[in-house]
């Protein structure tokens, strides 16, 4: 009952920081409201340490990890799969383009920068298909750290925010149509408020352009490409357990992680094991695949089976609403468990990362659409 009061009060510190972060995105979706969220819980936590938050530091990491799981699983209920299979499947080759590119320049630059695994894959992903949502659906995946989930959120928002920005006027000096630039911003730009704020700036600067609907559903599509690469990630991880856990009941030398090189030793070893020792299991699909991300895709077959039967697409509105309230207060809590000192000192190889991959996906995503002649 302690433990449960404690996760309790904890949750409650973290949905008071990310009330006002909700209307401030709400005010500036630009920015959006788990940027203020995560800037205001690092913010706090210069002040408010580890050690003085006692017993609510258990509800923050249920916050943190669990949280974050829930509104990825809500995150299901905005996808029609029927709408992104009719209005969305013209696009499917340049998203698959942009994808391929973002997590192909983040594995070479991953090599090169010699960067810390998490933060390139986090940023590869988050770069490639939805931003946060995608970081917050894979970090669990691979065991990221909290710092390590900040730091990617915050590389992704900066760029978020320059393509906003940038992208409606480099789009009129392309001579781009409002149908090329609403594949343009819903493939080469991250996170959906951004998405968003690119495609309404194009509108109110080409009056009746609707390019806002076509980024949308472009974005809603580029979103399914979290269920193959978490699977991905996730039989990588699951792989990379399972042989280390295997090296290690097989008796790999000592201390140093070295196999032993005297058969006598390892006979010894061998014996010495109590006979109820079981082998390792194998690699198994079920234990790899996160539970949350096949009900994330049951939520989109129970959007889409609804809506087919004659249900109101409203009706989902509010699980799609306390999805993105549930983001906002993952990331006040992944802001609280940040160092922000550590976390500005070591910005610059990932900045870098970010940086490239942005040039990288907005570069593929305006070749593709040259070739494919739809601009």
């Amino acid at each position: 009952m302690a433990n449960l009061k404690n996760v309790v009060s904890g949750i409650g510190v973290c949905a008071a920081i990310a009330v006002p972060c909700w209307f401030l995105g709400e005010a500036l979706p630009v920015v959006g409201g788990p940027v203020f969220a995560i800037l205001a819980g690092m913010a706090i936590a210069l002040v408010w340490k580890q050690p003085a938050r006692g017993t609510v530091q258990d509800g923050i990491a249920f916050t943190a990890k669990k949280v974050l799981q829930y509104a990825v699983i809500l995150l299901g209920f905005g996808l029609n799969l029927a709408q992104i299979a009719a209005v969305g499947a013209e696009s499917l080759p340049i998203i698959c383009s942009t994808i391929a590119t973002a997590l192909i320049a983040g594995y070479l630059l991953y090599r090169v920068l010699h960067l810390d695994s998490a933060i390139a894959t986090l940023i590869a992903v988050g770069s490639s298909i939805c931003g946060g949502s995608a970081i917050a659906a894979t970090a669990p995946v691979i065991k990221a750290k909290d710092e390590q989930v900040a730091q990617a959120i915050s590389v992704i928002f900066l760029f978020n925010v320059i393509a906003a920005l940038i992208f409606p006027t480099l789009g009129s000096a392309l001579g781009m149509s409002n149908e090329g630039f609403g594949l343009f911003a819903g493939t080469a730009v991250n996170d959906t408020s951004s998405v968003t704020a690119a495609a309404a700036a194009w509108d109110g600067m080409h009056p009746g352009a609707n390019a806002l609907d076509d980024a949308t559903i472009v974005k809603l599509t580029r979103t399914l490409a979290i269920i193959p690469i978490t699977l991905v990630l996730a039989i990588t991880v699951a792989r990379k357990e399972n042989a280390a856990g295997v090296g290690a009941a097989a008796g790999v030398g000592g201390t140093d992680g070295t196999a032993a090189s005297d058969p006598a030793a390892n006979a010894e070893i061998a014996t010495a094991a109590p006979a109820t020792t079981k082998p390792l299991s194998g690699f198994s699909l079920k234990r790899a695949l996160p539970t949350f991300i096949l009900l994330f895709l049951a939520a989109s077959v129970i959007t889409t089976v609804a809506v087919a039967a004659g249900a109101d697409v409203a009706v989902f509105a509010p699980l799609k609403t306390l999805s993105r309230f549930f983001i906002v207060m993952a990331m006040a809590a992944i802001g609280l468990n940040t160092d922000l000192v550590k976390l500005v000192k070591s910005g610059a190889k990932p900045i870098l990362m970010g940086l490239i991959c942005w040039i990288c996906i907005a570069a593929a995503s305006l070749a593709m659409q040259h070739t494919l002649g739809l601009w």
